[in-house]
């Protein structure tokens, strides 16, 4: 659901709505597939805050303008060009704001409900992913692409993505992969399947009535998850110990969906793939969406000083030659001090306080919970 493409110039980058009972956030950047810059993610904490304690909006809807998807994700390529004029604490303030809203999405009291329709990527995830009511439709391709940028599934994505089933939370992440809406439920991204056409009818419905009986009133049984069909080698070759193990294990399986992951996983960033390894190991330990939003500030300051993330971003989306030369080359390059190095705790200066142990997988080992909650202001 969203509103026209042709969006006029004078209209906001954030379309706030009140009617009835209903507070609406519509995403409007749709020549940008609504990727979020700064500006919209203030606008849309602050507009949380201010319904979060308003007793005249029970139920919250946040969905994307135009005809192709919620949200592409943030704007990385503004983080790119300041971090290129040695500016990187552009990119610092950027994720502050967005992981504390991603922190307020999570524990918002009042219904959240997100049209999580078309292109969900990215900081797509952290809009909605996070809410309580997530409907996803036969349109949806969700996905975390960021190991393709030398970043990492950041805003809180590693809380689902450890979460997941069968290896298929490594495997989104560590491919970049995309997901259909039935995968989504499937996997835990979202709660209830309703095909598009019906989304304004229910959005018109939640001005007047709550939100489980309105969506209740819409949603649909979700077609079979194509991805669980590849469940068997997902689940045997994702059980490696390292990176190198998985992409092994892929390659000998005799799948060639299996050799196409291993194929995928070789042209990202090593870094971004062993960093995202570790992150999602770390995660599934945690007890709460904030303890991996403090982890995502720490990765997201260090790689936003890096090579391979501004390196990512120039190959893919500003020159767009598709062809980024990352730094360390190969996943055997980049050592364990490398990744404990991304997750070393950072002050409120922006300086490097201590190193992080890599997570210590073995039986009965106890989790390292000790984080500190950068994201917030």
């Amino acid at each position: 659901m969203g509103t026209p493409a042709t969006t006029q110039a004078s209209e906001p980058e954030v379309i706030v709505r009140r009617a009835g009972q209903l507070g609406h956030l519509i995403l409007n950047r749709p020549q940008a597939l609504n990727s979020l810059n700064h500006q919209m993610v203030q606008i849309v904490r602050a507009t949380l805050e201010r319904w979060r304690d308003d007793d005249d909006v029970a139920t919250v809807l946040v969905s994307g303008a135009g005809a192709k998807g919620l949200c592409a994700g943030g704007d990385v390529v503004s983080l790119y060009r300041a971090a290129v004029d040695g500016r990187p604490e552009v990119g610092d303030a950027f994720f502050a704001d967005e992981y504390a809203m991603n922190a307020l999405i999570a524990d918002f009291p009042k219904p959240y409900v997100a049209f999580m329709d078309g292109i969900v990527l990215g900081g797509g995830v952290g809009i909605s992913a996070h809410g309580s009511h997530r409907i996803v439709t036969e349109r949806t391709r969700l996905g975390m692409p960021e190991t393709g940028i030398g970043f990492f599934p950041d805003v809180g994505g590693a809380w689902l993505l450890s979460r997941a089933p069968s290896g298929f939370g490594l495997h989104m992440a560590l491919t970049s992969g995309h997901v259909t809406g039935a995968d989504a439920v499937a996997l835990g991204f979202a709660d209830r399947f309703v095909p598009s056409g019906n989304l304004a009818a229910l959005a018109t419905a939640l001005e007047t009535t709550d939100a489980q009986t309105a969506i209740d009133a819409v949603s649909t049984t979700p077609p079979d998850s194509p991805l669980m069909g590849d469940r068997r080698w997902i689940q045997s070759c994702y059980a490696g110990g390292t990176a190198e193990g998985i992409v092994e294990a892929l390659q000998a399986d005799g799948d060639p969906a299996a050799a196409d992951a291993a194929t995928q996983i070789l042209a990202k960033s090593p870094t971004s793939v062993k960093a995202t390894l570790e992150l999602l190991r770390r995660a599934g330990d945690m007890t709460s969406v904030q303890d991996v939003l403090a982890m995502d500030a720490r990765l997201a300051h260090h790689l936003l000083r890096g090579h391979d993330m501004r390196e990512g971003i120039r190959a893919q989306l500003v020159d767009k030659d598709r062809n980024p030369q990352w730094n360390p080359a190969t996943l055997e390059d980049v050592t364990a001090q490398d990744v404990a190095a991304l997750f070393a705790a950072v002050d409120r200066h922006g300086d490097t306080v201590k190193p992080s142990k890599p997570a210590n997988t073995s039986p009965g080992s106890a989790p390292d919970h000790s984080a500190t909650k950068e994201y917030q202001p």
